[in-house]
């Protein structure tokens, strides 16, 4: 109970203080003075639109809730929502509002990117310069699950959160967690076979080292890959068998 509410007192403040969550706040309450000036010729239909469009929103979003498995990606798609059906009824109040509220959303766009889950867990924030040397050094953890990522990619970002929990559960004496920002140390990516072309499709990449070698990723090692499915604890924890590394540990394997 105790971290419930203060998970929702960290999402509140953030909130406040975030530019991307402030300006779509008060994109969205700017609607409010619109309609109290606007709406009286359209009074009746514009009511029954806006009970249908708040039922239809919050059928997607529980739908989303369900789905979703992280915070940021519920966010994304939650917001996507509201702005189709918040431009939606604007144009049963009057086309110019609908056009209004599709530039303040686009300038909303380009100014202001949704953030990351900036907790790391038990991950380690390394420079590619780092990460050679951890790579090359015998005496350190025997294998090494990176994450390389950029926080300008959107898919980035809905997935931030799977890999800093994964990190808590599965980080032990055996398994090491590190991640490498592409966006700061874009000629890294060229090294480990990673594409930053058509819009970083092919982030976020995972790659498992084994002793310093490569011994699995993903997506897989090809110029076009992208990830086909979500990123989700379950999915990386199967493909990189992390439950199999941490019986090995406990084994003692």
């Amino acid at each position: 109970m105790e971290k419930k509410r203060e998970g929702v007192i960290e999402r509140t403040s953030q909130i406040v203080s975030d530019p991307y969550y402030f300006l779509h706040f008060m994109a969205f309450f700017s609607y409010l003075p619109i309609r109290s000036s606007i709406a009286h010729y359209t009074s009746h239909r514009l009511f029954d639109r806006e009970v249908q469009a708040f039922l239809a929103f919050l059928m997607f979003s529980a739908i989303k809730m369900v789905r979703e498995e992280t915070w940021e990606a519920f966010v994304a798609d939650s917001l996507l929502y509201a702005k189709i059906f918040l431009i939606g009824v604007s144009l049963v109040m009057d086309y110019r509002v609908a056009v209004w509220f599709s530039v303040i959303f686009s300038v909303v766009y380009l100014l202001a990117q949704q953030p990351a889950f900036s907790k790391l867990g038990t991950a380690k924030k390394l420079t590619p310069m780092q990460l050679e040397d951890l790579l090359s050094d015998g005496t350190t953890t025997k294998y090494w699950l990176i994450e390389f990522y950029a926080c300008s990619s959107s898919k980035c970002v809905r997935s931030s959160r799977c890999f800093p929990e994964l990190s808590i559960t599965y980080s032990n004496n055996l398994l090491s967690f590190g991640t490498i920002d592409l966006g700061l140390f874009p000629n890294t990516a060229a090294k480990f076979g990673i594409s930053l072309a058509g819009g970083m499709s092919q982030l976020p990449t995972y790659i498992l080292f084994e002793k310093g070698v490569e011994v699995s990723r993903f997506p897989d090692f090809y110029v076009d890959a992208t990830p086909s499915l979500p990123i989700t604890k379950k999915l990386l924890c199967q493909h990189f068998e992390l439950d199999r590394l941490l019986l090995d540990y406990i084994n003692g394997s």
